[in-house]
């Protein structure tokens, strides 16, 4: 009886062992950290929505940078781009990555401003003949509510350390030595984006500012003007980072894994964060199509 019993717990200590080594195999396969795939990977990494916080896609890029399975990755960007900062750091990440790694952008729906930004880091750009891209150029927007307050009966007081501290304070208008003070800003950093753009692709920096006054192209006229490489979708560039880094046949492609949402991302979503851009919109310059307001 007892050497029956010890027999049924060493089959249920087996089986338990079992399960968990499947689980741990499946787990594993999804995550694609394991020995499926070998050591010849293609990740996927996708920049989407307005661009105001690059932690989360700079850590996926970091993870990615430091696995010996992953020869190549694609970011995927369905962006229309957002704050200067944040994009230019996506920029100096992805730029980073191209030192380990083969790197390949695929453009979605959009990859405008601040999302070509992010692109042009990479070693070749794939983009769809109808993506709009483009928008090579920077904005910032205030609003002067002056004569609204004044209707209501309202008056707003300012006190500053200095005279340029409350500039595009929508209590008054703003002077004409605060538009040339903030136009020079705008310039420079406009220089910042189109030096990026000259360098990423291989141009001329006169060549690009003749189109770098914010218009935007389909994924087909941007080929045409050398600001993408190759017209094609995600498979297509998933195809092309295998090639550049040296992957026989069909690449094992991966993804990274879903993080946990905060109790407002879960509860509110996206709308979050495009709710803090709208109210800090107005003093903040955006490298996008369609900046929050």
């Amino acid at each position: 009886m007892r050497r029956e019993t010890f027999k049924n717990l060493l089959a249920a200590v087996g089986a338990v062992f079992l399960v968990l080594m499947v689980l741990s195999l499946i787990i594993a396969y999804l995550s694609g950290k394991g020995p499926i795939g070998g050591k010849n990977k293609v990740a996927v990494v996708k920049l989407a929505g307005i661009i105001t916080d690059p932690t989360d896609f700079t850590d996926e890029l970091r993870e990615y940078g430091e696995r010996d399975d992953v020869k190549a990755v694609v970011v995927r960007i369905d962006s229309p781009g957002g704050a200067v900062g944040p994009s230019q750091e996506i920029y100096s990440a992805i730029k980073r990555l191209r030192k380990t790694k083969k790197v390949v952008a695929s453009m979605g729906a959009m990859a405008a401003s601040g999302g070509f930004y992010a692109a042009t880091a990479a070693d070749k750009i794939v983009a769809n003949p109808g993506t709009i891209t483009g928008s090579i150029g920077v904005i910032v927007e205030f609003v002067n509510a002056e004569e609204l307050l004044s209707k209501i009966g309202l008056q707003g007081y300012v006190v500053k350390s200095g005279k340029f501290k409350d500039t595009g304070s929508p209590l008054r208008k703003m002077t004409p030595e605060e538009k040339e003070l903030l136009q020079d800003v705008i310039n420079d950093v406009n220089g910042q984006f189109v030096k990026a753009v000259a360098e990423g692709r291989g141009l001329k920096e006169e060549d690009v500012r003749k189109i770098a006054d914010g218009r935007i192209f389909s994924g087909a006229q941007a080929r045409e003007k050398g600001l993408v490489d190759r017209l094609g979708d995600l498979s297509d560039a998933i195809d092309l980072s295998a090639e550049l880094a040296g992957i026989e046949g069909k690449p094992y492609v991966i993804y990274p894994e879903k993080k946990a949402l905060g109790i407002w991302r879960a509860v509110f979503g996206e709308s979050i964060g495009n709710l803090a851009g709208a109210f800090s919109g107005f003093r903040v310059m955006y490298m996008t199509q369609n900046p929050a307001r």
